[in-house]
């Protein structure tokens, strides 16, 4: 699955969030984007799974027109992890999980052994296997992140978008999604606070800022402590760590 993005912008209220974004991700790539608070990260992600519509700009999906392509066909190609995620029912985790599967489904289809399955296979790899018959409200926030999580996982698309998708897990939770999310050999397009998980997981980041594109590359070439200073306004210290091979960035205080 591939996305070719050329020149998309939003505005809100007569005020540009996103000007002129152009983002190509291959078949198969892990593309981080990272920037600040407020550079535009989230809103480029709802435009690209059209929860927002753009004012201008071209969305491809292996070559379609995205407005040619209706809600379904979308659903069974992109699977999206947003940051919110009312649940306006009162539902049970493997319930919720299986609505997954419902770009596959008629309207009065009922789930069969291989939805059961992959429901199954879904909450296990999320870790929530002994809480699939509980209710949903009655979960903590990264619970519900990794519910949420299973069901895109159990969509079975081939490309997945995610905005910040491991923001209310434990370090333990962030590393396992990114691992399995990393091994599903997926295309990847994600929004990603911290960076040093960028470091560890992306073939490519787009640096926001402002609302546009401010640079993209590796992690290597784009996580620098230049760059970091001038997009993110913070020193840093930069090594390539011996275990891992990956860039890694500690942050310093004012006071060194």
């Amino acid at each position: 699955m591939r996305l070719q993005v050329e020149q998309l912008s939003y505005s809100y209220s007569d005020q540009a969030i996103i000007d002129n974004i152009s983002i190509h991700v291959a078949e198969g790539e892990f593309v981080g984007i990272v920037g600040p608070n407020g550079s535009g990260k989230s809103t480029l992600l709802k435009n690209l799974y059209r929860a927002l519509k753009p004012d201008t700009g071209t969305i491809l999906l292996d070559g379609d027109d995205y407005k040619m392509l209706n809600a379904k066909k979308i659903a069974q190609k992109i699977g999206v992890v947003g940051q919110e995620h009312a649940i306006p029912f009162d539902f049970n985790v493997d319930e919720i999980v299986a609505m997954g599967r419902s770009p596959y489904k008629k309207l009065f289809d009922v789930d069969t052994k291989e939805d059961q399955k992959i429901v199954e296979e879904a909450l296990h790899n999320v870790g929530l296997s002994h809480l699939a018959k509980t209710n949903y409200l009655n979960l903590s926030g990264g619970e519900k992140q990794r519910v949420i999580i299973a069901r895109v996982l159990a969509q079975q698309t081939n490309f997945l978008m995610l905005d910040e998708p491991t923001n209310h897990l434990d370090i333990q939770y962030q590393l396992q999604m990114f691992d399995l999310i990393k091994g599903l050999k997926l295309t990847v397009v994600s929004a990603i606070h911290d960076l040093n998980l960028a470091a560890l997981y992306c073939d490519r980041i787009y640096v926001m800022k402002d609302g546009e594109i401010f640079t993209s590359g590796t992690p290597e070439e784009v996580l620098t402590t230049e760059l970091l200073g001038e997009v993110f306004g913070i020193r840093t210290h930069i090594i390539v760590h011996p275990l891992t091979q990956k860039v890694n960035i500690t942050y310093l205080p004012a006071s060194i």
